[in-house]
């Protein structure tokens, strides 16, 4: 009786040890959103494939689309297969994360500037607004020139629907946020077939989008977020060679 009073004892000790412990570090940590940081979004290296994205057990695929472009054409997801791509989900005048997406965009241009087998696919959250000519003003200032990059705009509903729902990448109207929306700044990686790639955290899991809001010269932001245009650059590349 007595030894299972000592051992009572000491169970109680180790438990409240833990908890000083390890609990405000837990908490400190949900609080903090390293959790998602430290544990959802470090990479490894991308010596491996690039893992599918899998939804119910199946590879995604990026969902049928059609809208107007910077140039009053219709474009859809048919226009981009064959090619690897890049989805982001903007609008012309964020004051906030948007300068920065665009700016790593544009480096993305730049660097596949030649392949004939890339793209990328930036969908206007305010389509309202940004109509082709607003768009193409847009493109220009920011001096994008590869044939490939469609600035996309349409029905509202349609586009948040896509985001929201296709691609999972958060879009929402919010009075309170800078330029009235909130969104995500997340960009998504799909190969020649339609599929939506990335690839893995520490546990092998997919990481499956990558930091839009930060760029190579930053390294990291305020948030200690590391920026994720070097890695999705390797990528890439890594999709245009299958």
């Amino acid at each position: 009786m007595k030894k299972n009073k000592y051992t009572y004892v000491w169970v109680s000790l180790i438990i409240l040890i833990f908890g000083i412990i390890f609990i405000p570090r837990i908490v400190d940590r949900v609080n903090t959103g390293t959790i998602v940081e430290n544990d959802r979004m470090n990479v490894k290296d991308n010596s491996g494939e690039l893992a599918y994205v899998l939804s119910d057990g199946k590879k995604r695929r990026v969902p049928s689309f059609e809208f107007y472009n910077q140039d009053s054409l219709v474009i859809s997801d048919g226009d981009y297969r064959g090619k690897v791509f890049v989805v982001d989900f903007f609008f012309t005048s964020c004051p906030s994360i948007c300068p920065l997406m665009t700016e790593n965009l544009v480096a993305l241009q730049n660097e596949f500037q030649a392949e004939n087998n890339f793209g990328i696919a930036s969908f206007s959250i305010t389509p309202n607004v940004d109509t082709p000519s607003v768009l193409k003003a847009y493109a220009e200032k920011n001096g994008v020139t590869h044939l490939d990059w469609h600035f996309m705009t349409g029905d509202r509903k349609k586009i948040y629907r896509l985001a929201n729902e296709g691609f999972n990448i958060f879009a929402a109207e919010k009075s309170d946020a800078p330029g009235g929306f909130e969104h995500s700044g997340l960009f998504a990686l799909v190969d020649k077939n339609g599929y939506l790639r990335s690839r893995v955290d520490d546990f092998g899991n997919p990481i499956i989008y990558y930091r839009g809001a930060i760029t190579e010269n930053q390294g990291e932001n305020d948030h200690g977020e590391k920026e994720q245009i070097s890695i999705l650059k390797e990528d890439i590349k890594k999709l245009l060679e299958e």
